[in-house]
């Protein structure tokens, strides 16, 4: 199964807008983006189907992410 994982803001930076990732079974969050080098400290907010996603908690098919750094600026 090829879950949706929709990237923000510098967490494209050399990954690209959407990555499809392959996984089977119940993969999590936290798994998935493991697969595409994202790691969890630079996850500031996590959504699961546009609403607030725990990073260890399984999907289900058909389930997409989309993922935030932290925001930064001066």
């Amino acid at each position: 199964m090829a879950y949706e994982v929709r990237l923000f803001a510098t967490l494209r930076e050399g990954r690209g807008r959407v990555v499809m990732v392959e996984a089977a079974g119940a993969p999590t969050p936290a798994g998935l983006l493991a697969r595409i080098g994202v790691p969890r400290e630079e996850v500031a907010i996590l959504l699961v189907n546009g609403r607030d996603g725990a990073m260890d908690a399984p999907l289900v098919p058909g389930d997409y992410l989309s993922v935030f750094p932290p925001v930064g600026g001066g």
